[in-house]
């Protein structure tokens, strides 16, 4: 029972934490697109009022016109909408979704022995320390150099070199699949920290100052600028994260850490692309192509990179799980090494998924789950615990490509 209701709080937290996510990410797009195509007016009573640039726009059978004033307008006559739960909610949805599918059993999956066989307390020390970690390295790097000569590539190297340690750090200390996902949290943690610290702070001290009647600091709004920034260059590398996790062949891969960089780097470059399309279009910035074709490149390039080799000499995970011509894989067989390697996670005292693997019946009926799971995406045994063999997996694709049998 307590497998099952874990099972069903993870799939309504992973619910919520999509539908918050879409709300923050949406609303950062629409942002940036509205920065991008914001355009100075030329009537006097708009610039008298101080309004740097105004955009007409149709949706949903209605005419809008947002405008945007710098610094801060001179009065506010309705109620101020602020733009943060949706920030805040997709982080505390997604870290206790994290505490739920990860953190709760460590010792099954934030923990591959075959790379460090350390205690699970220790490993959900690391793990924690790395998201806190990350934030203090980011937010001191935006800091010191945020607002120097040439300060955006300063900060764009240095953030970007953070993360290439940070990734090859949580690939050599955690199971592949968890060091994705916690890159992308970590990552997810800064953005969210942007907003609490410094985001929202700064534009709480605008509005003091323009109820007290004092001249108002630009550098808050520079600041949140900054940082808002960077929020909308971090989203495709997270999205990366959090989705590949479900892929072996990337997590899987001797070099993931490599590979979750390279595809990281190539959202960042798609993104730049968007936002600078806006600004070309009304003849702002130069064509930004270039960044989508090298985006494009790098992803072509890792998926060149991980083909499956076809050679006979390098056996690729699906042909050593080929079955061998005029064989027969009886059901006894199977069930054995079900018994040995599945049954701890999928039997009587744990049914993990909600899914049994201890009866003829139940076999039968989870044996497409079964191939793909242990066979094709070699996902399950998770960080294979139990130490199932290439001659095992292949044992179960011969029994499930003759039928799947129980008897």
């Amino acid at each position: 029972m307590e497998s099952y209701l874990l099972d069903w709080a993870n799939l309504l937290l992973r619910w919520v934490h999509v539908i918050t996510a879409i709300a923050w990410i949406g609303s950062s797009f629409y942002f940036v697109f509205l920065d991008n195509n914001l355009i100075k007016p030329k009537s006097p009573d708009l610039l008298e009022k101080g309004v740097d640039g105004a955009l007409w726009a149709v949706h949903g059978g209605g005419f809008y016109n947002p405008q945007k004033y710098m610094v801060a307008p001179k009065k506010i006559h309705t109620e101020l909408h602020w733009f943060y739960w949706e920030s805040y909610s997709t982080w505390l949805t997604g870290f206790a979704l994290f505490t739920l599918s990860y953190l709760w059993s460590a010792g099954t999956y934030l923990v591959d022995k075959s790379l460090l066989d350390w205690p699970p307390a220790a490993a959900i020390a690391a793990a924690l320390g790395l998201l806190v970690a990350f934030w203090l390295a980011y937010d001191q790097i935006c800091q010191r150099f945020g607002f120097r000569r040439n300060g955006d590539a300063i900060v764009g190297a240095l953030v970007f070199a953070v993360i290439c340690i940070a990734a090859w750090s949580a690939c050599h200390l955690f199971a592949g699949r968890a060091a994705y996902l916690l890159l992308g949290a970590m990552i997810a943690t800064a953005m969210s920290a942007n907003v609490f610290f410094w985001i929202i702070p700064g534009q709480r001290k605008v509005m003091a100052q323009m109820a007290a009647g004092e001249p108002v600091d630009p550098t808050h709004g520079k600041r949140a600028k900054q940082r808002s920034v960077h929020n909308t260059y971090f989203t495709l590398p997270v999205l990366f994260a959090m989705l590949s996790n479900h892929y072996s062949f990337t997590y899987g891969h001797p070099q993931n850490w490599l590979i979750l960089i390279l595809m990281m780097l190539a959202g960042a470059l798609i993104r730049q692309f968007f936002v600078m399309r806006h600004g070309y279009l009304l003849g702002r910035n130069p064509n930004p192509l270039r960044y989508a074709v090298a985006g494009v490149v790098l992803i072509l390039s890792v998926l060149v990179w991980l083909r499956p080799e076809s050679a006979p000499n390098h056996p690729d995970a699906t042909a050593a799980a080929a079955p061998a011509v005029g064989t027969s894989v009886g059901f006894k067989t199977v069930q054995a090494i079900l018994e040995q390697r599945c049954t701890l996670c999928h039997g009587a005292l744990v049914q993990m998924k909600n899914v049994r693997l201890d009866s003829p019946e139940r076999i039968r009926q989870h044996a497409q789950a079964l191939y793909q799971q242990a066979v094709v995406s070699r996902i399950m045994p998770m960080n294979n615990a139990t130490g199932i063999t290439e001659a095992e997996r292949s044992l179960i694709s011969q029994w499930f490509l003759a039928g799947a049998k129980a008897e």
